[in-house]
């Protein structure tokens, strides 16, 4: 199976919520130029260091390792609308402006343990986010969400980190489970 496979897969069976924009097949379909906003490299360098919090390099690949923030600026640059892509925008420069007032420093020169603290307590603030009308959600967890998606979708942790099926067989619904096996990807 491949991404663009996976991709309708996912759009078809939860409804395009996973990541909140109903352009989200375009990315599959086209390589249409940016619209809206774009992602600045300076843009791309906090969310590269972001997503690696959610997803660090242990004995698995981390988020960087895998292309997750290529994957995640092109999503949010060519599949987002333009109100969407604002949100995701402002939530980039809010977490930069954030992090210099709590800490006097920016996101990425913060140590592992302050990363994940502010990112934990920012997930809690995006969890009783109540949404504007038009905005799909909080921004932060468009970047999770994606962040997410992009790194169990990605070549090397299918295929390296969980064990791919490539073609998934019959259902067996008492197949045994041995404690500290991986989790299978379809």
């Amino acid at each position: 199976m491949n991404r663009r496979e996976l991709l309708q897969m996912i759009a078809s069976v939860t409804g395009y919520a996973m990541i909140g924009s109903p352009l989200l097949m375009s990315a599959c379909t086209s390589a249409n130029p940016a619209r809206g906003m774009v992602l600045t490299a300076d843009d791309q360098t906090l969310l590269a260091e972001i997503a690696d919090t959610i997803f660090p390099r242990t004995d698995t690949p981390g988020a960087k390792d895998v292309g997750v923030p290529e994957l995640i600026v092109r999503l949010v640059n060519n599949t987002y609308e333009d109100l969407d892509q604002q949100q995701f925008h402002q939530g980039l420069a809010a977490i930069r402006s954030d992090t210099l007032a709590r800490y006097g420093q920016s996101f990425e020169n913060l140590p592992a343990g302050q990363r994940a603290e502010f990112l934990n307590a920012l997930n809690q603030s995006a969890l009783v986010y109540r949404r504007p009308l038009g905005v799909s959600a909080h921004y932060f967890i468009m970047m999770k969400q994606l962040t997410i998606f992009s790194y169990f979708t990605s070549e090397q942790v299918q295929t390296s980190v969980l064990r791919l099926v490539p073609v998934p067989g019959r259902f067996d619904g008492d197949y045994p489970y041995v404690k500290g096996e991986t989790a299978w990807s379809i």
